[in-house]
């Protein structure tokens, strides 16, 4: 039986052919398969540690509960679109009977796409969308709303707190339409706030030491002028806060985040971090695995939705601040109590209700 409760929790519509939930004929009692193939999952880079913590783990399984014979070919890019693309031909060699494929460069992995249709091998995008490519459907969260939540909750904190200062705003990378979206989202929410934005940079591939030179760059040449930094990850958030660190900025400014991370919510638990934004990874892994296990059996799932007439399945964000970490990551299982409440952060949990 398709399991679809963790769905429903968070409120996500989804719409799928009923084959698309392996039934006992199809797979047989307890997942035994009476069907088998290759399913390849690439996933675009190690900086986010969401990848090979949450999103692998959950989508082999989940293949390998709804069909036992099937196989996941999986390889991470390291932020390299080149390297993605020879992982993506070398899956095809393989015999891949679908590709689930998150992408490094949003626009380039097109050429992944057409390599695949050549081999007539169905393309999943998974969590980030992939530009005019023939795609056979869409799973994410609603990214432009991952922006305005991101902006409002800065915006809010900004206002509440009487500050006057402007803000910086540290984007994701340029190559990732996530990112693209996060910002526009918060753009639509910070513009029209009356919150100067003083600065804002792309960060090339997200990552979080490019962000913290950025950051220190702009701390000097802003002094007393910055009342908080809009930071669109987790990794970018904690290469700001550690900026800010390097150069006694005491207080710290508020700063925003995504992925839930297990540093960041040892980081917003302290206070170091002001919120994250938790994505539901387990369902939104799980139903790639779904829709993927479908796919190789001919079937074409429906989305709850289309994003440029590709049939979609977008999932909704949740802020995370101090007073809901237990009600949301935790609940969830994504992370447990006793890998945040380490000793350094006992006194913090403690304060929070967490220990």
């Amino acid at each position: 039986m398709c399991n679809r409760s963790v769905l429903a929790g968070i409120g996500a519509a989804v719409a799928l052919l009923a084959s698309a939930c392996a039934s006992p004929d199809a797979v047989g009692a307890g997942g035994s398969a009476a069907m088998s193939g290759k399913i390849a999952l690439l996933l675009p880079d190690a900086n986010t540690t969401r990848y090979e913590s949450f999103d692998r783990p959950y989508f082999e399984a989940k293949v390998k509960s709804l069909c036992a014979g099937c196989e996941v070919v999986y390889a991470n890019a390291d932020n390299d679109a080149a390297k993605q693309q020879q992982q993506a031909e070398s899956a095809l060699t393989q015999g891949v009977k679908a590709l689930v494929l998150d992408p490094v460069d949003s626009a380039a992995a097109a050429s992944v796409v057409d390599s695949a249709k050549q081999e007539k091998v169905p393309v999943v995008a998974y969590d980030r969308f992939i530009k005019n490519a023939p795609i056979d459907y869409y799973i994410s969260f609603d990214n432009e709303k991952v922006g305005r939540i991101q902006g409002q909750a800065l915006v809010d904190k900004l206002k509440s707190g009487g500050a006057t200062g402007g803000i910086l705003m540290v984007n994701g990378s340029p190559t990732d339409n996530n990112a693209t979206l996060f910002k526009k989202g918060a753009h639509s929410v910070i513009d029209s706030s009356g919150v100067k934005v003083l600065a804002e940079y792309d960060t090339p591939d997200w990552n979080p030491d490019k962000a913290r030179q950025w950051v220190a760059g702009q701390l000097t040449q802003h002094t007393g002028r910055l009342a908080g930094i809009y930071a669109a990850n987790d990794g970018t958030g904690g290469g700001a806060i550690a900026a800010m660190k390097a150069e006694g900025v005491d207080p710290l400014l508020p700063v925003t985040g995504q992925d839930a991370e297990l540093a960041a919510i040892q980081r917003v638990i302290t206070g170091e971090q002001f919120i994250t934004v938790y994505k539901a990874i387990r369902p939104e892994a799980e139903l790639a695995a779904q829709v993927a296990v479908a796919l190789i059996k001919g079937d074409k799932p429906q989305g709850a939705t289309k994003v440029d007439g590709v049939a979609a399945t977008l999932l909704e964000p949740l802020v995370v601040t101090k007073d809901n970490v237990a009600d949301t990551v935790i609940k969830d299982g994504f992370h447990k109590v006793s890998d945040i409440c380490t000793a350094e952060y006992a006194k913090a949990c403690t304060a929070a209700g967490l220990s």
